[in-house]
C-alpha cells in the first residue's frame, strides 16, 4: 500500500523543486532604516536611540514652479531624496546628474519620484531653482527641486532624512549636506542610503528601486 504513494509523492516533490527554481518566492530584502542605524552626527540628539518605526515627517516646501509641495504629492510613491544647493561648485552637480539618470530610468513609471531640498533656501529662490531645473533637464512631473523655510528644512534634514551635519555657525549655510541619496518607500520608511556621487552606488539604488516597485 505504501508503494502506491511513493510515485505520486516523488512526482510532487520534483514538481515543487522545479517550481521553486523557476519562480523563487518574492522576498523584500531591503532593510528598514531607523535613526540608530545612521552616523549620530547626522541625527538630531533627541533621536539617537530611536530603534524602530521611524517615518519621514510631514513637510511643506516650494518647488521650481512656485508650487507648494507636501507629502501628499508623494502619497503611495517610492521616492529618492537628497539635499543640495544650486551654487555648489563640487559635489552637487555630480549628484544632480546622477538624479537625472534615475529620473530617466523610471521616466514612464508614475509610482517613482524624486525630491531635492536646498540647504541654502534663502539664496535658492524660485527663479534660481527654475533656471537650475531647466539647465539640468528636470521633469516637473517626476522631480521637485525645493526651497522653503530654513528651520523646517533643517528639521527635516536632522529628524527625518538624516542627510546633513550640523555646524551651527549661524551663517547662510548652517548645515553641511552629505552626498547621500535616501530611498523612501510608500509607507514613508527609509529603505536605503546611497553615495550619490558613486556610479556603482547609483546603480545599486536603481536596482533597489526596481525591487520595491516589484
Amino acid at each position: 500500500m505504501i508503494k502506491r504513494f511513493i510515485l505520486p509523492l516523488l512526482f510532487f516533490g520534483i514538481s515543487l523543486a522545479i517550481l521553486l527554481v523557476a519562480f523563487p518566492p518574492m522576498k523584500d530584502q531591503l532593510a528598514v532604516y531607523n535613526p540608530i542605524d545612521f552616523n549620530p552626527e547626522l541625527v538630531d540628539k533627541d533621536l539617537h536611540n530611536w530603534k524602530k518605526n521611524h517615518t519621514i515627517g510631514d513637510f511643506k516646501l516650494i518647488n521650481q514652479n512656485g508650487k507648494t509641495i507636501t507629502q501628499q504629492a508623494y502619497r503611495d510613491k517610492i521616492y529618492v531624496a537628497d539635499f543640495f544647493f544650486t551654487s555648489c561648485p563640487s559635489i552637487c552637480p555630480i549628484m544632480t546628474d546622477n538624479m537625472v539618470k534615475i529620473q530617466n530610468e523610471f521616466l514612464n513609471n508614475d509610482k517613482m519620484m524624486l525630491l531635492s531640498l536646498s540647504v541654502t533656501p534663502n539664496r535658492d529662490s524660485i527663479p534660481i531653482l527654475r533656471e537650475y531645473a531647466d539647465k539640468k533637464g528636470v521633469l516637473d512631473t517626476k522631480w521637485n527641486i525645493t526651497t522653503g523655510d530654513k528651520k523646517h528644512i533643517y528639521e527635516l534634514a536632522r529628524k527625518s532624512f538624516f542627510a546633513v551635519t550640523d555646524i551651527g555657525d549661524g551663517g547662510l549655510q548652517d548645515f553641511i549636506h552629505t552626498t547621500n541619496f535616501i530611498l523612501v518607500d510608500t509607507k514613508k520608511q527609509i529603505r536605503g542610503i546611497y553615495n550619490g556621487i558613486d556610479e556603482k552606488e547609483v546603480l545599486r539604488l536603481i536596482k533597489d528601486i526596481k525591487s520595491l516597485l516589484n
